[in-house]
């Protein structure tokens, strides 16, 4: 894993929670896919949080990028419980497998950006 990229919080209402953050907290929109999910740049990171009206039963955590989702899915076999298989999201591939704490501990790689 090369760093974290994203603090995923997911949301009961994405609209919401945009409120809340840019107001309240002064955050800044980076980024928004559809209806349901947004990222917010925080002060003085290079993490955004990434807001989402899925995966509530997961609860929050970080988001780490590497290099392949699908290489790091095929070298951790076996030795990892993985909770959602590696799928396509608009910026590449993302998965989503267990800590032996039971934390969500996911993953992205960026392979369909330029």
């Amino acid at each position: 894993m090369e760093k974290m990229v994203y603090l995923y919080h997911p949301v009961d209402d994405l609209k919401q929670a945009l409120t809340f953050y840019r107001e309240t907290l002064g955050y800044e929109e980076a980024w928004r896919e559809g209806k349901h999910t947004a990222a917010l740049t925080i002060p003085g990171s290079t993490v955004r949080l990434l807001l989402e009206e899925d995966e509530k039963e997961l609860g929050p955590g970080a988001v780490f990028l590497v290099n392949s989702v699908d290489e790091f899915h095929l070298e951790k076999n076996g030795t990892l419980t993985c909770l959602k298989e590696p799928f396509d999201i608009p910026p590449g591939r993302y998965a989503v497998y267990q800590d032996p704490s039971g934390n969500a501990l996911r993953i992205i790689d960026f392979s369909n950006e330029s």
